[in-house]
């Protein structure tokens, strides 16, 4: 699904480059016979804030500026999306083969006072394609209040069965992650990447790029709901979160304390509710009705 970045004054300019997403490589399959498969084109994309290097993330490539973008905000490394004035990606090998990184020159407007020194000192790298993460989210949950919203039992089977129509990456080439946006059981934006977070960061640069609200929208992730994914769908104002995955221990305590609503394990008509039951409503006549999930 293509997203649309609303072009704005006020808003910043961003490249549109994105990258091939699959390479075919040749294979010898378990009959010793050669054939050729697809497999994703994980690239280097190295940020720099203000001429200084701040970060190298590992990316499909498929919406570079839009990750930038969500990455820089959901790391609270930027305060508004006003204060960038554009983004520019520059893939360095071809249109993102593998080879030297790419380059995402990022620049904010007069007056932004965005401190990159001390940005970059708070970078700490995680594994499992999880990107960076910067160790003061925790402390700002308190000034995240979510909107009242819910989702119905129908709403959630109907945005699992359309993730298992949509075409994806993932269905050519495996090894990557899915993520959504959905309103209701209607599918608004799709991502995939090496790495979930990178996914909910590329959402989340559409979002605030549009100035899309997240008080009537429900995230979906094929990976586990780690602590940093609840937080980071929780800062951008959604209630309602779905994994195909399950959830961490620390992701649960995290969506309890926010009053947000966990599920997971949600395959066809399977799914476990671990935290805000009452942001639920339930429909369990529907589990035994046929339905073509």
């Amino acid at each position: 699904m293509s997203a649309v970045v609303i072009d704005s004054p006020t808003k910043p300019h961003l490249t549109q480059t994105r990258a091939r997403l699959t390479r075919t490589v040749p294979v010898v399959d378990e009959r010793g016979e050669p054939l050729k498969t697809a497999i994703p084109a994980e690239r280097a994309l190295t940020v720099y804030l203000d001429k200084h290097e701040l970060v190298t993330l590992m990316t499909l490539g498929a919406q570079p500026e839009l990750l930038v973008l969500g990455f820089l905000r959901n790391q609270r490394l930027i305060d508004s999306v006003d204060q960038i004035e554009s983004i520019t990606v520059d893939w360095t090998v071809g249109e993102g083969e593998v080879g030297e990184p790419g380059v995402a020159a990022v620049k904010t407007r007069p007056g932004a006072e965005v401190i990159v020194q001390r940005s970059a000192e708070r970078v700490v790298t995680t594994g499992c394609g999880q990107g960076s993460v910067f160790g003061d989210l925790m402390a700002h949950l308190d000034d995240i209040q979510l909107p009242p919203a819910q989702i119905t039992q129908g709403q959630l089977y109907g945005l699992v069965n359309a993730i298992r129509l949509q075409e994806t990456t993932y269905k050519s080439s495996g090894s990557v992650h899915g993520c959504a946006l959905f309103e209701g059981d209607k599918m608004v934006m799709f991502v995939e990447d090496v790495g979930r977070h990178n996914a909910v960061d590329t959402i989340a640069g559409w979002m605030w790029m549009n100035d899309i609200s997240g008080h009537n929208k429900v995230f979906y992730t094929t990976g586990r709901l780690t602590s940093e994914m609840v937080i980071k769908s929780a800062q951008m104002g959604i209630p309602v979160v779905v994994s195909r995955s399950g959830i961490t221990q620390m992701g649960l305590d995290v969506a309890n304390r926010l009053g947000l609503c966990a599920i997971g394990r949600a395959t066809n008509k399977r799914f476990l509710c671990f935290s805000g039951a009452e942001r639920l409503v339930w429909q369990p006549e529907l589990v035994d009705k046929t339905s073509n999930s």
